[in-house]
Order: structure tokens, then sequence, then C-alpha cells
């Protein structure tokens, strides 16, 4: 089954500034396709995100806007399964850009890399994006969109490999997650179900 995987670099601390996109589909096993397109944001870069990511104004003065953008992006994510680390600030990056613009939302179900790590990998330190990378010794450029995005796909990759799962939807049943969605009227988050501890046996003797 293929999926999607997203990141957007951000201009300044609004959802609704993509400055970058990254986008990688792939299946369980193997990554089958790539993209990436700086975006202008038509609007001000922040001197903290350029420290993060490196993109400066004079980057993006012939890049597409987000409306632009959008038809490509659409063929890539409507009706697909999509994936990214820390998925609610990307999807809300999606959104915002959408209600900015008037543009309808796509129907796509989506999932959180970051909350998957924590399930499968429960005893690392932490679950950013960089240290998941080094401990699983993926090559990474942080904040690169196209970089990120490649990475949180072999996150998912190496989870299902993990848990020795034969598809996406049998890994997420075995972990009991739901995926979130997004809709033309709104949108719900995927969700991470508690597993319930068996109580010990009281022997009597």
């Amino acid at each position: 089954m293929n999926f999607v995987s997203i990141d957007f670099e951000t201009a300044n601390e609004k959802r609704h500034s993509p400055c970058a996109v990254g986008i990688v589909v792939a299946n369980e096993k193997e990554i089958v396709d790539e993209y990436y397109s700086l975006i202008n944001p038509e609007t001000y870069f922040n001197p903290f995100n350029i420290r993060v990511h490196g993109i400066v104004e004079d980057d993006v003065l012939d890049a597409m806007t987000f409306s632009e953008i959008w038809p490509e992006l659409k063929t890539y994510l409507s009706g697909n399964l999509v994936v990214a680390h820390n998925a609610s600030f990307d999807m809300s990056v999606i959104r915002q850009s959408l209600d900015r613009d008037k543009i309808t939302y796509p129907e796509l179900d989506y999932l959180c890399t970051a909350n998957i790590a924590k399930r499968v990998w429960p005893h690392m330190e932490n679950h950013r994006l960089n240290t998941l990378a080094s401990y699983h010794g993926f090559p990474l450029n942080h904040h690169n969109a196209l970089e990120d995005a490649r990475v949180a796909a072999k996150v998912l990759q190496r989870a299902i490999e993990d848990f020795q799962a034969d598809s996406i939807e049998t890994f997420l049943n075995q972990c009991h997650i739901t995926k979130g969605r997004i809709f033309e009227r709104g949108y719900y988050p995927p969700k991470v179900k508690r597993t319930q501890k068996k109580k010990p046996t009281t022997l009597y003797f």
C-alpha cells in the first residue's frame, strides 16, 4: 500500500506561510517517488525560521505561491494516506493555507510518525526526527523539507518492519492507532489508544 510523507518549512510563525515542501511516496518496503519545491509565502521571513531552514526571501522570489502549487500537491495528497512527523504542524499548514486562499479541503487520511515512534520505541530519550534518524542510521540534513519527509517515511517503514506486520493496516491494528482525517468541512486527529495492562492473577491456596 502506498502512502505519502510530507514536510513543510515555514517563513515565519504563521502556519499559512509555507516556503518549502517535500513529498515522498512510499510503500511498506521502498520509496517510489519524491517531489520538492520552494514556495513563495507572500509574507515576511522571520530570522528565527531562517536560522532553522536557511531559506531566505530571495530564494523564493520566482517560486510559485501556495495556491499556484496546490493543484500539484493535491494530486499527491487527495484520497491517500498521508504521514508527517508531528503531523499536527504539517496538517495545520495545509488547512490554514487553504483557508487563507479560500480553497476547499481535500479528502485524506493521515498519521503522525512522532506518535508512532513513541508507541514502537518507548525507551528512547525523545522522539524528534533527528534523534530517530540517528538511532536508526538514516542520513538526514534536518529541516530540508524533502529529507525530513524521506526520514518520516523511513520511520514508518522501520516501525512496520519491527512489528513484523505485512501491511500498514495490520501494523495500525497491532499498535492500536487510528488514522486522522481531513475532509471538506473539517478534520480530526489520529489517536493512539491506551492499551490496558492485564491485572496479575491472584492465586489462593
